[in-house]
């Protein structure tokens, strides 16, 4: 299969990226969790999920300003843009994983919360796909969203990097892709728990910075 044939004799992670076989994946870069209002802070009193001044410092200062280069130069070289929100299927959030209903996340379908924050914002023919549990790979479609846009390369970035972004990272790996994870356009509640999750995942993924992926791609936005 087409797909494939970049792969043929070759048993590596470190494999620089070829764009007829990539993709780009935001994972929840949208106003619950990337907007100073968003529903993730509404309640404060679990400090777990209470923002900090690095977080957003981070946030707005390296993370977003990386994603808007990302996104310019894949859509500059023609790869394929996919974005993923937390976002129930019902009004109601019945369809929720059984952690979401228990840690109080829900998104509800079509609101503010669940859009992409304006910084990155989808373009009319990009792909945007809701999901109700950490990880995207279990609660969507987009392994066979992938497998149809012919992809075998995965770039990833977002938030939360121990969390989401983690866990894609490990399941896109066990399903076959080759990942690349993009750690400076990565966000998490502290500098501890982001290198430590770099540290726990390094076996599973190349990790380049914005500029050293741009430049594989032939672009310098």
């Amino acid at each position: 299969m087409e797909r494939e044939k970049s792969m043929t004799g070759t048993l590596s992670r470190e494999i620089a990226l070829e764009p007829n076989y990539s993709a780009l994946l935001f994972v929840d870069v949208q106003n619950y969790a990337a907007h100073r209002d968003g529903g993730e802070f509404a309640n404060l009193n679990d400090p777990t999920r209470a923002p900090s001044a690095y977080y957003f410092d981070r946030l707005e200062n390296l993370a977003v300003p990386n994603m808007q280069r990302l996104q310019r130069g894949f859509r500059s070289a023609g790869i394929e843009v996919v974005y993923t929100v937390i976002e129930s299927l019902t009004e109601d959030g019945r369809d929720r994983s059984l952690d979401y209903k228990i840690s109080g996340i829900d998104v509800r379908k079509g609101s503010w919360d669940a859009q992409v924050v304006d910084a990155i914002s989808p373009s009319a023919n990009e792909i945007v796909i809701p999901k109700t549990s950490s990880n995207v790979f279990i609660s969507t479609n987009i392994d066979y969203v992938l497998r149809n846009l012919g992809v075998a390369q995965l770039v990833i970035c977002g938030l939360i990097t121990d969390q989401c972004v983690e866990s894609a990272v490990r399941d896109a790996c066990d399903l076959g892709y080759l990942v690349t994870l993009v750690p400076d356009a990565c966000v998490t509640f502290s500098q501890d728990r982001h290198d430590a999750s770099l540290r726990a995942i390094g076996g599973y993924c190349r990790q380049r910075t914005t500029t050293e992926v741009l430049s594989e791609i032939g672009q310098s936005a």
